[in-house]
Parts: C-alpha cells; sequence; structure tokens
C-alpha cells in the first residue's frame, strides 16, 4: 500500500463528512493505493457513529475508537502503530488542513526526503492566542534542536513509514517528529500549504498548551543529544557544581586557619556545601542514568543507531 492517512478526530461530528468527501476525492484521482485511518480521541458528540456509517460505505476508511480521551499524540501513535502504506500522512479533521496539498507532499518525498512538514504561510488563526504563541514556541524549538522547519505545530505532513518505526512518542511528543526524526539521520523539508478558518466547532486547545510545549521541548533536547550517554550532561554539571563548591571550600579553609576568620556564620560556608553535595548528588545520578539506558537497549536488543538501507555482499553466499 502506498498511503496511508492518519486523521485523529475529537467532537468533529459537523466536519467529518465533507472530510471524507474532500479524500476520497483527492486520493482516488492520485493514483496511489491508500487507506483513510481514522482515530476517534475520546468524541462526546456522534463523530464516531457518523465515521461507522462512513466506513460501511468505503472499504478504504478503518476506524479506532479510544475508551476516553488520550490527546493528539496518542491518536497519532495509535494510527501510526496500525498505518500499512509505504508513506503515513497526518492531518487534523477541523477542515484548517486541506487535502488537496497532500499530492504536493508525496512530490517530495518521491525527491528522497525522508519527513516533509506543511508551512501554514498565511495562517487562518486569531494572532493574539493562536498564532503569537506558535510563533515563540516554533522560534524556540528551531533553536533548541537545530531543525529549521517553520511551523513544527502544522499537523499536515507525510512520513516514510520506516522513520516512524524509530520513535515512541509520549506526552505532547508528536509535533515534535521532525526533530526527532532528524536526530536519527532522517531527511526533512517543509512545503507551504493552505490553510483554511475553521468553519465548524471549536479550537481544542489554547495558551495553556504553551507551557507543555516548552516542557516537552527540554524533554526532546534531551533525547536529541544525550539519551545513549546521559552521563555527559549530568556529569558535566555534577563536576562544575563540585568543582565550585570545591574551590569555595578551599577558600574558606585558607580564611580559617591562616587568617583565623570564623567562617560557621558565612552564607559562603553553605553555599560551599551546598554545591558539593549537589555536585556528588548529580554524578551520582548521571551514572544510575548510564545503568538505567543500557538496561533499556540491552534488554530489547534496541540498537543504539539507524540503518537507512544496505546493499551488496551476496557474492559468496552459500
Amino acid at each position: 500500500m502506498d498511503l496511508s492517512i492518519v486523521v485523529p478526530v475529537l467532537n468533529e461530528e459537523e466536519s467529518l463528512p465533507l472530510l471524507h468527501q474532500r479524500l476520497t476525492e483527492v486520493l482516488a484521482n492520485s493514483g496511489y493505493s491508500y487507506e483513510i485511518l481514522i482515530i476517534d480521541d475520546g468524541s462526546t458528540d456522534r463523530s464516531f457513529e457518523i465515521m461507522r456509517r462512513l466506513a460501511a460505505g468505503d472499504e478504504h476508511l478503518r476506524l479506532v475508537r479510544f475508551r476516553r480521551n488520550y490527546g493528539q499524540t496518542a491518536a497519532f501513535a495509535a494510527g501510526f502503530d496500525r498505518a500499512r502504506g509505504d508513506v503515513v500522512i497526518t492531518l487534523d479533521a477541523d477542515l484548517q488542513n486541506d487535502p488537496a496539498d497532500i499530492p504536493a507532499l508525496m512530490a517530495k518525498i518521491a525527491e528522497g526526503y525522508d519527513v516533509v512538514s506543511g508551512w501554514r504561510v498565511d495562517r487562518q488563526d486569531r494572532f493574539l492566542d493562536r498564532r503569537l504563541p506558535s510563533l515563540i514556541a516554533n522560534g524556540l524549538i528551531r533553536r533548541a534542536t537545530g531543525v529549521r522547519i517553520h511551523d513544527y505545530g502544522c499537523s499536515l505532513k507525510a512520513y516514510r513509514r520506516q522513520v516512524l518505526a524509530d520513535i515512541r512518542l509520549y506526552g505532547e511528543l508528536h509535533r515534535f517528529i521532525p526533530a526527532l526524526a532528524h536526530a536519527a539521520g532522517a531527511r526533512v523539508t517543509e512545503i507551504p500549504v493552505r490553510h483554511h478558518p475553521r468553519r465548524y466547532g471549536q479550537a481544542k486547545y489554547g495558551l495553556s498548551r504553551t507551557v507543555k510545549v516548552l516542557l516537552d521541548l527540554l524533554a526532546v533536547r534531551f533525547l536529541m543529544s544525550y539519551s545513549t550517554r546521559p552521563i555527559h550532561i549530568f556529569g558535566l554539571l555534577g563536576l562544575l557544581s563540585l568543582l565550585t563548591g570545591g574551590v569555595l571550600l578551599i577558600y574558606l579553609a585558607v580564611v580559617r586557619l591562616f587568617l583565623l576568620h570564623p567562617i560557621g556564620d558565612r552564607p559562603l560556608t553553605l553555599l560551599a556545601v551546598l554545591l558539593t553535595m549537589l555536585g556528588v548528588q548529580l554524578i551520582t545520578s548521571g551514572l544510575l542514568a548510564e545503568l538505567v539506558t543500557r538496561t533499556y537497549y540491552e534488554s530489547q536488543g534496541k540498537p543504539i543507531y539507524t540503518v537507512r538501507e544496505e546493499s551488496g555482499g551476496t557474492r559468496g553466499e552459500e
């Protein structure tokens, strides 16, 4: 199968029939074999009833229904686990993403890219509570990850399925997939895509999501740089703290032993002891993290590398 379309749904009963119609029109004329995976993320309206009715008349449509609302990341993960297409395309169900952009995404994939991200150049959302936080978050993500994508929050993306096989999603990490894939050696690019005003319902996310994005960014930065060598970050911080505390303790010892000044009531004494203890704890945490990392990889037989392709070496085989 060429394409798997993954669509998370949460209370989108009004938009689903039109979304299905537009997807079917685009995909039927694309020449690709395809499936549409709709993930009901705990909808409380008639969304699943409508999807089931649509699936009864469309052999390309597959449904997954969660027991409760788990969030967009879990919905994408469920779709990725079940996708059978060589390329997986994600988009929102609210009709703001345009299915007509799918051929353009596939054209970029055909050029050899592993991940193609949509860029909502003319975004049709309110500025203060939607676009402004997004601009700030995207700027921070670009600086932290080094992956120059303008619009991490756009759900319209295309992935080679083998790239997704090496990525595990937790929390709110779905928007960071291009960065995680890039860290694993994938070729990542972006293209401008259309963005339409929301016609039905209300946006599911607001300013409160910004804090979660910042916290997830810290996790992604750690995963990209230190997931297989945690001692490098914990050990570095621990050594700096230990060294600073040691220098302060030496200074205080000189003051007490040679200058005969009391040091027991000095705040500097408490700081020196605190930094020394903190340094020991950080180094110990790094060593424990190394043990956890080795247990994680070795117990699962999980490699610390990813392979793009292999060739040759068949001569001489029996």
